[in-house]
């Protein structure tokens, strides 16, 4: 009788103990924290599925292109896209940006006695990170965007459906062409934008401090090295490929009509961005460090 008792209580109490814990599952899954928590595990998994697939689209992009199964006439046009478009904003952001720092800098430094090494401190800011980064986040802004929206309305729309139908290779056709432009046309619209952001910045310290352009040039001069300017070309070469390869895959995988369209343009922006800082932050630990 005694054991029948105690055994009664046990599954009485395993009963409430079940149901306690069922109610507070439930209120705990209406929480804010963990609503937070499983919308950043979403977030965190829809990013690794997508980078996953960004680097199989980069592994059959690298292919194609030792292959040269390339498109030449679409190689011009997107390269024409990618750097004579992109220069006019590019050279706009890292001009006032070079205008921003010289006019803070330079007066100081001459107060202080320094004016003979503002045109090193301007070059080296410019040519080191300045001018590859505001041209990263220029061409993000205006051409990844672009890249982004146009290939996700050609998925929306079924029009890479249908080149897949005709046995058309989508990441030879689409991919190669824009990927390519990026890694050939960075490196000279970061060269000419960071030769702006130089002149621009002997200009301001000029006007804002007296500072001759002798003595800003000279310093300049002293204070460039190659290794600077080969690991700008370095950087702009890998941030242009990286840029149209994130652009093209958000695109790619786009879905939801209108709104997947958005969605697939805002994701590439905010990648890119955060992709080409991670970049410059190993290649600044690599080379400088």
């Amino acid at each position: 009788m005694v054991n029948v008792f105690i055994q009664a209580i046990a599954i009485k109490t395993h009963f409430l103990y079940n149901q306690a814990m069922s109610s507070l599952q439930k209120y705990y899954k209406q929480s804010a924290t963990y609503k937070i928590a499983s919308g950043i595990l979403k977030e965190l998994e829809k990013f690794l599925d997508t980078l996953g697939k960004m680097s199989l689209n980069g592994i059959e992009v690298i292919k194609c292109i030792l292959r040269w199964q390339i498109d030449i006439k679409e190689l011009i046009e997107q390269c024409s896209r990618f750097g004579v478009s992109s220069l006019p904003i590019t050279l706009s952001i890292v001009g006032m940006t070079s205008i921003i720092v010289a006019s803070q800098v330079a007066l100081e430094m001459v107060k202080q006695g320094g004016g003979n090494f503002v045109g090193l401190l301007m070059t080296i800011l410019i040519i080191r990170e300045v001018g590859v980064i505001m041209s990263g986040f220029a061409i993000i802004s205006m051409i990844g965007s672009s890249l982004a929206s146009e290939i996700a309305t050609m998925r929306v729309t079924e029009q890479i459906d249908a080149i897949e139908v005709l046995k058309v290779n989508p990441i030879r056709y689409l991919f190669v062409p824009r990927v390519l432009s990026g890694f050939i046309m960075m490196p000279p619209v970061v060269l000419i934008a960071s030769a702006v952001g130089v002149i621009t910045g002997a200009i301001t310290a000029n006007l804002t401090s007296g500072l001759g352009y002798r003595a800003y040039f000279d310093s300049a001069w002293l204070g460039i090295y190659m290794k600077d300017l080969g690991v700008s070309m370095l950087k702009a070469f890998c941030f242009g490929g990286v840029i149209a390869l994130i652009s093209c895959s958000c695109g790619y995988y786009a879905s939801g009509g209108a709104k997947g369209v958005g969605e697939a343009t805002t994701k590439a922006v905010v990648w890119s961005f955060v992709a080409i800082v991670i970049l410059d932050m190993f290649f600044a630990m690599a080379f400088f460090f």
